[in-house]
C-alpha cells in the first residue's frame, strides 16, 4: 500500500502541484481513508520526500534505458528532453518552481541529489560527442558540464510556467550543442531541431 500511495501522490503532486495537493485530494483519488495514509507518512513532507526520491528514481531509469540505446549523443540530448515534456506535459505550474517555493528544505535536498546526478549525465553526453566526432575535442569538459547544469537549474527554479520553462530548455539544448558542435554535430543538430515540438 505504502507504495501505491508514493506513486498515486507522486502522480498529483507532477500534475497538479505540491501546494494545491492535500492528503484529502490523495485519499479521495485513491478511494482510501485520510487515516490509511498517515499510517505510513507522518505528514505531507514526509510523503513528498518519498515522492520526490520515487520520481527521481524514474527519471533516472528512462535517462539510462535511453543512453543505453546506442543514439548518438545529441539524439540522445533531445530524447532526454522528450521524456522531461512527456512527463511535465499536463503541469501548468513548474513542479520544481513549486517545491522550491513552498518546501525549500525538501528541494535543496532534491537538488544536492540531482546536481551530482545530472553532471554525471552530462559528462558521459560530452565525452560520447566528442568521441564520436560530433563535439569539438577541444572542450573543457568539466566547464560544459557547469555551464549546462546552470542553465537548466537556473530555468527550472526560476520560471513558474511549465509550458515557458519547456520553451526555455530547447533553447539551452540548442545554444548548448551549438557551442560543442563540429560541423558534423551541426548538421545532426539541425536534424533533431526540425524534429522538436513544445
Amino acid at each position: 500500500m505504502k507504495e501505491k500511495i508514493i506513486k498515486k501522490a507522486s502522480e498529483l503532486f507532477l500534475k497538479l502541484g505540491f501546494k494545491s495537493i492535500t492528503m484529502d485530494d490523495i485519499a479521495c483519488e485513491m478511494c482510501i481513508s485520510k487515516k490509511t495514509i498517515y499510517k505510513y507518512f507522518c505528514n505531507k513532507e514526509a510523503l513528498i520526500i518519498e515522492s520526490t526520491a520515487y520520481v527521481h528514481k524514474e527519471i533516472h531509469q528512462i535517462i539510462e534505458s535511453i543512453t543505453a540505446s546506442n543514439k548518438n549523443a545529441i539524439a540522445e540530448n533531445f530524447e532526454i528532453r522528450k521524456m522531461f515534456s512527456d512527463m511535465f506535459q499536463t503541469s501548468d505550474t513548474s513542479p520544481i518552481y513549486q517545491l522550491k517555493k513552498h518546501y525549500p528544505e525538501i528541494y535543496n535536498q532534491v537538488l544536492s541529489v540531482e546536481v551530482n546526478e545530472c553532471s554525471k549525465c552530462f559528462r558521459q553526453n560530452i565525452e560520447k560527442g566528442i568521441a564520436s566526432g560530433l563535439y569539438r575535442n577541444d572542450l573543457d569538459v568539466d566547464t560544459y558540464v557547469q555551464f549546462y547544469y546552470t542553465l537548466i537549474f537556473s530555468i527550472n527554479e526560476n520560471t513558474s510556467s511549465e509550458k515557458e520553462a519547456r520553451k526555455l530548455e530547447l533553447e539551452a539544448l540548442e545554444y548548448h550543442t551549438r557551442a560543442m558542435a563540429t560541423p558534423k554535430g551541426l548538421i545532426e543538430l539541425e536534424k533533431q531541431m526540425q524534429n522538436q515540438t513544445l
